[in-house]
């Protein structure tokens, strides 16, 4: 009884995992372009609500499952692109970015403060990623890079990582329903 029990949790997890790359790649399709080819997206929407809702391990699982699916070639990264050579392009900084992003918004603090204020942390990680590669790619200097592709796109991705949280809260409240607390 005890084994069946393990593998209905394994199952569940593995679903969510999987249910939250899906959401991570439909949201990376609505997307605005931009002059300096790092367009505005839902993404960073989407890895937090992964980690809000699946905590650092399995949300950081979702993302890699995410990135591998789009490093192999399937089209889930923005205007349904995929292949490596997206994480080599001049957004690829934000693509690997994402894991430590989803790390730190899925740590699990009692306080919802903190646990915004983590999400910010990751949101930091995430653009320094982004900007230095870029910065590499691009031979601008980091400054330069920063107000291209980080500095635009700051307050969207702020209001986003706390509009992740409220909806945690109550896709959380959902699935403990139905799945009993992740």
């Amino acid at each position: 009884m005890k084994e069946n029990t393990k593998t209905k949790i394994k199952t569940s997890n593995l679903v969510m995992i999987a249910l939250f790359a899906a959401i991570t790649a439909v949201l990376s399709q609505i997307a605005i372009p931009m002059p300096s080819q790092v367009p505005v997206t839902l993404q960073t929407f989407a890895v937090a609500l992964c980690g809000y809702c699946l905590g650092a391990k399995k949300g950081t699982a979702a993302i890699l499952v995410y990135i591998l699916l789009g490093a192999v070639g399937i089209p889930v990264f923005t205007g349904f692109k995929g292949g490596i050579a997206c994480i080599a392009s001049f957004t690829g900084g934000f693509i690997y970015g994402f894991l430590p992003f989803v790390f730190l918004s899925g740590i699990s603090v009692n306080r919802r403060t903190a646990r915004i204020l983590l999400g910010f942390a990751g949101l930091a990680v995430l653009h320094f990623f982004g900007v230095l590669h870029y910065s590499l790619l691009t031979s601008n200097g980091f400054i330069e890079s920063f107000f291209l592709v980080s500095a635009p796109y700051m307050i969207k991705d702020l209001i986003s990582v706390v509009l992740a949280y409220f909806a945690s809260v109550g896709v959380n409240k959902a699935t403990a329903k139905t799945l009993g607390k992740l």
